[in-house]
């Protein structure tokens, strides 16, 4: 029972945001693939994939990063750095999950299945970006944005010029959470050297953040004016928009505290923009 608990706590099993924040856009890519009625055993596979791949890659994270993450004073008790589950062990519990993902992709057809293995190989080298890249966090946006193109290709066996562009906006989103959580450890992360968008941006970073959520949105919105969607879609937008400008009060001052807590809010932001998606085909149709 204890490996168990350390293990749910390797992948981060009570901490649901960062599968929200995955979820989201892939699902509204999975409506808008699918017309506004996607196959259940396609929901069923993107839900539980998200969750199986978003908890692999924190065992994988936690692997990579274990030197940072003892020098930061919040991560320096998971079970990776503090010595309580092994590297090796991390790495196995992420494979398992990786196919067990895998195994539900598997299930849809060889394109996504092709994709999927693109993502899984993203994904793994992302905190090795962090040793070299500036703007780590952008490359994180292609990691947590690869579920747009893979729920086209689940949906329609083909992934359009809209799903690259969705990408992309989706790409933006992620910039800006990513920023308002790499403030949290600015000060740390300056001290063992590593590069996040906080510490490229400076004292840019807050406009950085709300250029992005603009960017985001904006993209998303052409592809549904593109798309025809009605109203329900820019009520979600709207709202995804209003929720944004709280993260600006929140951010402004640059607390940690209520920087952590803009990153944590951002699920709201993705399910919005999915509510609206989800509206503006049921009245469709």
């Amino acid at each position: 029972m204890e490996r168990l608990r350390l293990w749910l706590a390797l992948i981060r099993w009570d901490k649901p945001v960062g599968s929200l924040l995955l979820l989201w856009p892939s699902l509204s890519a999975l409506w808008i693939a699918s017309d506004g009625v996607p196959r259940w055993w396609l929901v069923v596979v993107f839900t539980a994939g998200t969750f199986l791949t978003r908890s692999a890659g924190c065992a994988v994270n936690d692997v990579a990063d274990r030197d940072f993450d003892l020098a930061v004073r919040r991560t320096a008790q998971r079970p990776v750095t503090s010595g309580k589950v092994s590297p090796p062990e991390a790495l196995v519990v992420g494979a398992v999950l990786a196919l067990a993902a895998f195994g539900l992709v598997l299930t849809t057809n060889l394109l996504t299945a092709q994709l999927s293995v693109a993502a899984l190989l993203i994904a793994v080298a992302y905190p090795y970006t962090k040793r070299w890249l500036a703007l780590p966090q952008a490359y994180l946006g292609v990691a947590f944005s690869f579920g747009i193109p893979m729920a086209f290709a689940a949906a329609s066996g083909d992934v359009p010029l809209l799903a690259w562009a969705l990408l992309l906006g989706n790409l933006f989103w992620v910039l800006a959470y990513d920023t308002e959580y790499a403030m949290v450890d600015r000060e740390d992360d300056l001290k063992v050297g590593i590069k996040t968008s906080a510490i490229t941006f400076g004292r840019a970073d807050v406009p950085a953040v709300m250029a992005s959520y603009a960017a985001y949105l904006a993209i998303w919105a052409v592809a549904g004016a593109a798309l025809g969607l009605s109203w329900p879609y820019w009520l979600g937008l709207a709202v995804a928009a209003a929720q944004a400008g709280y993260h600006y009060l929140l951010i402004r001052e640059r607390e940690a505290a209520r920087c952590f807590r803009a990153f944590r809010l951002n699920h709201y932001v993705g399910l919005a923009v999915f509510a609206g998606v989800v509206g503006a085909y049921a009245i469709r149709t």
